[in-house]
């Protein structure tokens, strides 16, 4: 951590760089343990990460392909180019950019243009035959989850780019996920507003790459996660 921001730890990076190729399962998991440390700095982790991590799964054959080496190598090279995020100031406003599709959800926190952290996870199976305004949906409640110490209590905005998803505050009519997630949403106090697909560009890419970031591993670097300000063009305003 410096005046610039936060970086990766020069040290932990040697230690990536020179991981030999795994060869058990075990090896593969010791080392997206160490590479996911630093998941929030790597646009797409999921994506990158997503053949070693099916490589863990129960009842996987363990077979290390040119997929497998390629996504291997890949990591260890985002990791060296990894940019320095910068650190959050509680008196300038958070800006969030929400994304959703068929392989994931994607976020960015950002912060006078430049960003504080990346996030996206793989969708869970149930997710996969979720229609695109509860995706959309899910990915704001998702966003503001990760970011809930920074935002909660604060105002900001919110930018997703399914333009309809504002109506859906209106809604009377609401399944079971939607109204958990509009009464999970009510404890904070921020404005929606729509941002065209082409202007979301980087969320967009999150939640199309996503494999399994599954929830932006904090640890030491706590500090750097949440976010503040989004913009839909519906407002919500906290619980009184």
């Amino acid at each position: 951590i410096s005046s610039e921001g936060i970086a990766v730890d020069p040290a932990k990076v040697e230690a990536v760089l020179q991981w030999s190729t795994p060869e058990s399962v075990s090896e593969i998991r010791s080392f997206l343990e160490l590479a996911g440390y630093y998941r929030r700095f790597i646009e797409g982790f999921s994506k990158l990460a997503m053949s070693l991590t099916q490589l863990t799964r129960k009842n996987q054959t363990f077979v290390w392909d040119k997929k497998c080496e390629d996504s291997f190598q890949e990591l260890k090279r985002m990791l060296t180019t990894a940019p320095v995020l910068t650190l959050p100031d509680a008196k300038e406003p958070f800006v969030v950019y929400c994304d959703a599709s068929k392989m994931g959800l994607g976020g960015v926190f950002m912060q006078e243009g430049k960003v504080v952290a990346y996030a996206s996870r793989q969708l869970k199976t149930h997710e996969r035959n979720y229609p695109t305004h509860d995706l959309e949906l899910a990915a704001v409640v998702f966003t503001l989850k990760i970011w809930r110490h920074y935002l909660y209590g604060s105002r900001f905005e919110v930018f997703s780019d399914h333009q309809r998803l504002k109506y859906l505050f209106d809604q009377k009519e609401l399944n079971m996920c939607q109204r958990r997630w509009l009464e999970f949403l009510k404890d904070y106090d921020f404005k929606l507003s729509y941002h065209p697909g082409k202007a979301n560009v980087v969320a967009d890419a999150l939640s199309m790459k996503s494999l399994h970031m599954s929830s932006l591993m904090v640890k030491k670097l706590d500090l750097i996660e949440e976010f503040r300000d989004l913009s839909l063009v519906c407002e919500v305003t906290p619980r009184s």
